[in-house]
């Protein structure tokens, strides 16, 4: 066949084999992104999807039915002990006082405790580990004896004897469970970073003349963020369970005040006779701490790279 036989054949005889130029640039506008990653494979885990709808329904039922309801947390309305019913929800106590609204009530004041504690605990625990690790030597030494001391006393014990030293109240239930709560965050993240530090991309910026705050806050902690998100998710459910039994045995919130624990314990006193005063508080402390814990191990599968499927 001669090149002049060759110029005549049309385009159209000829068959394009492999991706198109245009369906490369489509294929390359669908790349997702580590976080886009990460969300996907955790709406695939039913179990962290259910948690997080309990979560978000604890959290308005706690923000809207105080406000709306009918009856306050301390307003006495004369039916003692009443059972259930379809004026009192979840039926009263032995002071006449609604326990639907004192249960949503003391929602706010658990998760507020459990939450503060949690971010406290990310804030001196990610702080700690962060420069402990980044710096390593004698300071890295010390500061890790530090931490082991705080271990060595349990935790429990710390925060009874704090407890009846202060006042009892909101913030200092949230201090006395920040005291050594940051131990185990701060163990997390020093692991973390000493992991990360040598990377290149480390090293280049140390090269380049970063100083360590710059190293801290803008490679290091970014790179360990998934291993403090579900740190502080797991966090938190042990704040709130810490806390309802710190005021199950009398040094919680002071009444009238509610809590979930406070009002467990008060249930407890009435367990034959009113059942619903113990039942109710204690499924919702059951409900709430599945919760976080579901939505923690989502997090954890889809953060773990060899978890993802």
């Amino acid at each position: 066949m001669t090149e002049e036989q060759m110029m005549t054949f049309e385009a159209k005889e000829f068959e394009i084999v492999g991706v198109k130029e245009s369906e490369t640039d489509v294929l390359s506008d669908k790349t997702i992104s580590f976080w886009g990653t990460v969300w996907r494979t955790f709406i695939r885990n039913k179990l962290a999807i259910l948690g997080l709808i309990i979560l978000i329904i604890v959290i308005l039922m706690a923000i809207i039915i105080p406000e709306v309801w009918r009856f306050s947390y301390s307003q006495q309305t004369g039916a003692y002990n009443q059972s259930p019913t379809g004026e009192y929800l979840f039926g009263t106590d032995n002071l006449g006082r609604d326990i639907f609204v004192r249960a949503w009530v003391g929602a706010r004041v658990s998760l507020l405790i459990g939450l503060s504690a949690a971010v406290i605990d990310v804030i001196i625990g990610v702080v700690w580990g962060s420069v402990a690790g980044v710096i390593g030597g004698k300071l890295d030494n010390i500061m890790m004896r530090i931490a082991d001391i705080l271990t060595a006393v349990p935790y429990l014990l710390v925060v009874i004897l704090l407890l009846v030293v202060m006042e009892q109240g909101v913030l200092p239930m949230i201090v006395a469970l920040s005291i050594t709560g940051w131990v185990r965050m701060a163990r997390i993240v020093r692991g973390e970073v000493m992991s990360i530090k040598n990377q290149e991309y480390v090293l280049a910026a140390r090269t380049l003349g970063a100083d360590t705050k710059h190293l801290i806050f803008k490679h290091l902690i970014p790179n360990s963020l998934g291993s403090i998100i579900v740190t502080m998710t797991l966090t938190i459910p042990a704040a709130i369970f810490t806390e309802s039994f710190l005021s199950y045995i009398g040094l919680g919130v002071t009444p009238p005040m509610a809590s979930w624990g406070t009002m467990a314990s008060e249930g407890n006193e009435a367990i034959l006779t009113a059942p619903w005063r113990l039942f109710f508080p204690a499924l919702l402390i059951s409900i709430t701490i599945f919760a976080f814990n579901a939505v923690g191990d989502g997090l954890r599968d889809a953060l773990d790279p060899k978890l993802r499927k």
